[in-house]
């Protein structure tokens, strides 16, 4: 069993982990009121959703989609690490109940999108215990960190989540499109959530045990056989192989961030504990200026030109975001298997190649 504890594969999902997160979502509201599946949101009260800042947007498009509203999403505060700080979480759920409103899920993220933060589990999952709420984990970037001895501790108190988001396409390099949804329920929740019990498509009456089909507990009817491709994977590679990879992985982001600390004009964000690699590039005419009032604005339009020309050199593709106070800065997410320390050097050369002239 991948996950340690009682989580068990309950349903592959049909398009992303952002799908995954509504599943979740959608599953704790029916817990709680099965009767919306019929009437609606009439049969409910105010709903509050709580999850850190630097959660998914998907959480915020999810409540939307679900008819919950964006205002359903309270949102938590996080460390300058990217983590929720569960003391806030807890107050936060304070402030939704004095305003009438009924906190009935947490999602945490295990693998933020930019910084790669992980939240703390164990304590968010405390929290959640004493005010009865649903805890799902969004795991769809590191949840693929449990398959390695050296990493997993990153998802301690994991086993303790309601439900996982999970895709193997990314940190693992599972064929695109491949996630997944775990719960820790084994009453059938997910059938009797989304069930419509079309005797046309979903007979009771086979020759095998039907409660191997899956189409009538997941939204989408016909949809790619998502867990084809994990297991393909997992059989070219085995399970050493796949820790290999993800500790390979490791090691060269952070064969990354002592090659940045060697580099003249490089300057990291911050030490990364997961595979989010994130720093400035500081251009000749920027090198010791720091103290000028100018500086954060000049040097948060150096990533965009310096991506403009990488692109038109077609010599490289890297991803920039502004984050927070901090302006735009380059962030490198070293996945590929393939990757070498002599690829992570052309990326540096590279890019002080294209800014020498800046």
């Amino acid at each position: 069993m991948l996950w340690p504890g009682a989580l068990s594969l309950r349903a592959s999902t049909p398009a992303s982990g952002s799908i995954s997160n509504m599943y979740a979502m959608n599953l704790a509201r029916y817990q709680r009121y099965p009767d919306c599946k019929q009437r609606g949101l009439r049969a409910l009260p105010p709903l509050a959703i709580f999850t850190s800042k630097e959660c998914h947007y998907s959480v915020n498009k999810g409540a939307a989609f679900l008819g919950l509203g964006t205002d359903s999403v309270r949102v938590v505060k996080a460390d300058e690490r990217g983590k929720m700080i569960p003391k806030d979480l807890e107050r936060q759920i304070s402030l939704a109940e004095a305003k009438g409103a009924v906190p009935f899920l947490v999602s945490a993220t295990s693998g933020t999108t930019v910084l790669g933060a992980f939240d703390p589990l164990n304590a968010i999952a405390d929290v959640c215990q004493r005010h009865g709420l649903w805890l799902h984990v969004d795991a769809a970037w590191g949840g693929s960190v449990l398959l390695s001895q050296t990493h997993r501790h990153l998802l301690d108190g994991i086993q303790r989540a309601d439900s996982v988001a999970w895709n193997p396409h990314k940190l693992l390099g599972a064929g695109l499109q491949c996630s997944a949804l775990l719960l820790q329920d084994t009453s059938n929740l997910l059938k009797r959530c989304h069930e419509s019990q079309a005797r046309y498509l979903f007979q009771q009456d086979k020759f095998y045990d039907v409660a191997l089909d899956t189409g009538d507990k997941v939204v989408q009817c016909g949809r790619r056989v998502d867990c084809l491709k994990l297991w393909l994977l997992w059989k070219a590679q085995g399970r050493q192989g796949l820790e290999q990879r993800i500790n390979r992985a490791f090691a060269l982001s952070q064969y990354l961030v002592e090659e940045i600390k060697k580099r003249e004009g490089f300057e990291l964000v911050m030490e990364p504990e997961f595979v989010n690699v994130c720093f400035w590039f500081v251009p000749p005419s920027l090198r010791g200026k720091q103290e000028s009032l100018d500086y954060s604005q000049r040097l948060s339009q150096v990533a965009p030109v310096l991506k403009e020309r990488m692109v038109k050199a077609g010599s490289m593709m890297i991803g920039y975001q502004p984050h927070g106070a901090w302006g735009n800065f380059f962030r490198v997410i070293v996945v590929n298997p393939m990757l070498t320390h002599t690829d992570i050097d052309f990326l540096l050369d590279e890019l002080e190649r294209l800014g020498q002239d800046l």
